[in-house]
Order: C-alpha cells, then sequence, then structure tokens
C-alpha cells in the first residue's frame, strides 16, 4: 500500500508541475516530452495524473471523517 501511495502522491506533483508551468509560462513540459496534446504518451500521463488526482482525494476525505492517520494533521485527532 506505501507503493500505491507514493505512486500516487509522485504522480500528482507531476501534475502540479505540469500545471503550474502551463500557468505561469504557458508552457505543458508533458505534452513537450510525448510529443503533442494528443499523442498516446501524453494522454496516458494525463489519465495516470487524473486517476492518481482521484484517489488523493480519499485522502483529504478519510482525514475529514474521521479516520486520521499517524501523519495526518488535523485538529479533531482523538
Amino acid at each position: 500500500m506505501k507503493g500505491i501511495r507514493f505512486i500516487v502522491l509522485l504522480l500528482m506533483v507531476v501534475g502540479s508541475l505540469n500545471w503550474g508551468l502551463v500557468g505561469f509560462f504557458g508552457y505543458d513540459l508533458v505534452s513537450d516530452i510525448f510529443g503533442g496534446m494528443m499523442s498516446t504518451g501524453a494522454r496516458v500521463v494525463f489519465a495516470l495524473v487524473g486517476l492518481a488526482g482521484l484517489y488523493g482525494i480519499g485522502f483529504l476525505c478519510r482525514c475529514c471523517s474521521g479516520g486520521c492517520g499517524p501523519s495526518c494533521g488535523c485538529s479533531h485527532k482523538k
């Protein structure tokens, strides 16, 4: 399970850095690496980042619903 979390967090970082580059500089690194936004490689990366984001929502929901883990920084720990 730690391996999956690491991959999810890594993909979320890749996605956020890519969107930061798009927002600040108008440069899409993933598309540039894979040869265009509609290339198969770029679409696979975008899909994986999207799935990682959906899975990452579960991290937030688990914490906010009282299922806090040891690394959770919320204020309602018991």
